[in-house]
């Protein structure tokens, strides 16, 4: 799958079957919209395509009441090449872009930029200057310029799959909500770093990982597993582990979230390496403890239970 980083730098393509939208998370919904953008290509003789915006444009237009992101940049783009589309176009959101009548948009990026012989979207889709562009418009354009445009429906699974329902379920910490609708367990990638070592002071050494996104997902302790990514970047063999997202209460007195992770049965060193954590099951809520003692018999009472998750 080719990356291209703005429509400016589409290469000369006889034609392309575009898929236009955020694609955060890659849920179910994206995939029908990739999936039909395959067939599209297929019967125009043309490029399947993804058009995506980075950053996010809540990120730009409304910082402050933005959603967390469900997945990195990185991610989306390789949950995207699973789908065998042929390429991603990732345009840069700016006030320009922002600022561009939904017309123009249409016509200078999909049409003229991408060459789109073909446009899919999403039955909630709506573009351009303060989001006026609607998918009727779009319709219409299309048929003006001789374009096919097709309008899927909501992908229902019990529910709609939809980025903001995921948010709610990972918010609940129910993951098989969430897994439902992504079609696939949710994970984080993140790059080990050194921590305080309380874990190792106390007989169970953990991870202590900086996130590469966001964490949408409601503080507690889940089971997980853990893959760590070669010279090659690809992800080795998935290990079952325990992970703890939260303060850390029984040691700090604060609200900085920390993403720690006990893999098990596994001795050696991770610091620097880069990982991903899928999360599995969520154990408990977080809490504070009276003392250490207290803090490590319940640590192994979790182990023992992820143990009974991830067989």
């Amino acid at each position: 799958m080719d990356v291209i980083r703005g429509h400016q730098r589409a290469p000369a393509w006889p034609g392309a079957a575009v898929a236009i939208g955020n694609f955060d998370g890659v849920h179910l919904g994206h995939r029908a919209l990739a999936e039909r953008a395959r067939r599209l290509a297929e019967a125009h003789d043309a490029k399947s395509v993804v058009l995506t915006f980075d950053p996010h444009p809540s990120r730009l237009i409304s910082p402050h009441t933005a959603p967390p992101m469900l997945s990195s940049l990185e991610r989306r783009l390789e949950l995207l090449a699973e789908t065998g589309i042929d390429a991603v176009v990732v345009e840069p959101f700016t006030r320009e872009l922002a600022a561009c009548p939904a017309q123009r948009f249409i016509d200078d990026v999909v049409l003229f930029g991408l060459r789109a012989r073909a446009i899919v979207v999403g039955y909630d889709f709506s573009y351009g200057q303060g989001r006026t562009g609607t998918v009727e418009a779009l319709r219409i354009h299309g048929q003006r310029a001789g374009i096919e445009v097709d309008i899927l429906p909501a992908v229902e699974v019990g529910e709609v799959a939809s980025s903001t329902r995921i948010r709610h379920y990972l918010r609940e910490g129910d993951l098989a909500g969430a897994e439902r609708l992504l079609g696939r367990r949710w994970d984080v990638d993140g790059v080990v770093v050194h921590g305080a070592k309380r874990g190792r002071a106390i007989g169970i050494p953990t991870a202590n990982i900086t996130p590469s996104s966001d964490l949408p997902i409601a503080p507690g302790i889940y089971a997980v597993t853990l893959a760590v990514a070669g010279a090659d970047r690809a992800f080795g063999p998935p290990r079952p582990a325990v992970a703890s997202l939260g303060t850390n209460p029984t040691f700090v007195d604060g609200d900085r979230l920390v993403l720690e992770v006990h893999v098990l049965d596994f001795d050696g060193d991770l610091y620097d390496r880069r990982v991903r954590t899928t999360f599995v099951a969520r154990l408990r809520a977080e809490q504070k403890f009276d003392s250490v003692e207290a803090l490590v018999a319940q640590i192994h009472r979790d182990i023992d239970a992820a143990r009974t998750h991830l067989k």
